[in-house]
This record gives C-alpha cells, sequence and structure tokens, in this order.
C-alpha cells in the first residue's frame, strides 16, 4: 500500500506530501491520522524547525473523499475520525507552511489555511464547495475567514461555492505569496529554510501561540501575556545568542526546542 503521506527533512525543513494523486489527494480518515502523526512527530524532532506541506501530483486536497461522502449520505459510513480536531496543526509549536500546488477544495481549503503561512500556485483552483454540496462552513472555517479575509469577501467565498485562482486567493488573503507552479516548493522550502537557520525556534513557537491564541483576546488580555512571555524570553539561551549573533555579526546557532 502506497504512503499516504510521504515525508523528507532537509536542513531542518520537513516536507510532507499528500499522497494520493489519483484523487487529488482527496482526504480520508487514513490520511487524516497519518498527517497528524507526522506532524506530532516532528513537534518532538530537534532536527525539525520548520514544516512545508503540499500535494503529489496535480491537487494539493480536492476535500473530502467522495466514496466517504457517499457513505454518509447512505449511512455506511464505517470511518475511525482521527479524535485530534482539524485544528490539530495551529496546536504544533513549530512552524507550518503550506505550498498549495494544485486543486485546493472543501476540507482541503480548510487544511491549507490551519496552516501558519500559505504560499500557493498561482494557477491553483481553490474553492469552499460546502454551499454547492449542501453543506455548511465546517470545521470553524465561518470564524476563520472573516478573520483573515474580511466578512464581505468570506460571504462571497462560501455563499457562492465558487472557483477561483492561487492568483486571487493571494490577493485576498488567503496566502502569503503566489508564484508560478514550478517556483512553488523552491520557493516555500526557500522561506522555511530561512526560517530553520535564523529564526529561533522558542521564539516561534511562542510567536505562534500567540497569534493563534490571541485572536480570542482583548488588546490587554494580549499585551498582559506578551509581557510575561517578554521577561521569560530574557531568561533563555535563545536570548544570549541572538543577541551574541547580532554583535558578531554572524548567523545565529539557537538550541532546538
Amino acid at each position: 500500500m502506497a504512503e499516504l503521506v510521504l515525508s523528507s527533512l532537509d536542513r531542518g525543513v520537513l516536507t510532507l506530501t499528500f499522497n494520493r494523486p489519483d484523487r487529488l489527494n482527496a482526504w480520508t480518515d487514513a490520511l487524516g491520522r497519518r498527517y497528524f502523526d507526522l506532524l506530532a512527530e516532528a513537534e518532538k524532532d530537534p532536527r525539525v524547525r520548520a514544516v512545508v506541506v503540499t500535494g503529489a501530483g496535480r491537487g494539493f486536497c480536492a476535500g473530502a473523499d467522495f466514496e466517504a461522502l457517499a457513505s454518509i449520505q447512505q449511512g455506511t459510513y464505517e470511518g475511525e475520525p482521527d479524535p485530534r480536531p482539524n485544528t490539530f496543526p495551529v496546536t504544533i509549536a513549530k512552524p507550518v507552511i503550506a505550498a498549495v500546488n494544485g486543486a485546493c477544495a472543501g476540507l482541503g481549503l480548510v487544511h491549507a489555511l490551519m496552516c501558519d503561512l500559505v504560499f500557493t500556485a498561482e494557477d491553483a483552483k481553490w474553492t469552499t464547495a460546502f454551499a454547492r454540496r449542501g453543506l455548511v462552513a465546517e470545521y470553524g472555517l465561518g470564524w476563520v475567514l472573516p478573520r483573515i479575509m474580511g466578512q464581505q469577501r468570506a460571504m462571497d467565498v462560501l455563499l457562492s461555492g465558487r472557483t477561483f485562482t492561487g492568483r486571487e486567493a493571494c490577493e485576498m488573503g488567503l496566502a502569503l505569496r503566489a508564484v508560478p507552479g514550478d517556483r512553488l516548493l523552491e520557493e516555500a522550502r526557500a522561506y522555511a529554510g530561512e526560517l530553520a537557520a535564523l529564526s529561533s525556534p522558542a521564539s516561534m513557537a511562542v510567536i505562534k501561540r500567540q497569534v493563534w491564541g490571541d485572536w480570542v483576546t482583548t488588546l490587554d488580555e494580549s499585551y498582559q501575556r506578551a509581557t510575561e512571555e517578554m521577561l521569560a524570553s530574557f531568561g533563555r539561551p535563545d536570548f544570549a545568542e541572538g543577541v551574541a549573533s547580532f554583535v558578531e555579526r554572524r548567523d545565529p546557532d539557537f538550541p532546538s526546542l
């Protein structure tokens, strides 16, 4: 049986590749379980400092597998969903970067946006698709999308279920960069490699927790937590190394998380 998610590590950057290219990497319980397992392992692996997630073949992830959807509709579904929620990637203490190489629909779009940063091929096809399947804004997407792209644009892509390109996704704020498809993985890995080489793992872990967690706090609460985190950072070796490397005009050598 082919590996559902391919894994490769190079200079601190772990690349995870959804590997059901014949189905445009449509999501199954088994694929999701393997993906989450690999993210959990990456969090514990001191060699991994950043993660890039992409898809094999022409798709990133075309949403939930239609055979599973059909069995749900027929009442015959016997899958075993992972108990970890689809928001699991945001809890990983290392940056996760999506490289959307092709079809990114429904649940696939959810998982692109559960990454901390998104790179997309300019001609990748994006769609929420839910309204055109008789479904709703799933897995917190009705909460996430307005915060990323504004209420009007969120309403547009959710209510219409229309297909739009990676270029438009970037223009609407769903992606950091839209690049030619043949350069996508190279650029995403290069960005991740810079994080791995130059950014403190401890700092990135705290910043990630701050950004995702502070969505539901007041400014005063965010300020107070940031002050506590800043004081704690003064006692870490990362701070000493960050200052020393700047003074000595060299690249930092931060300890692993």
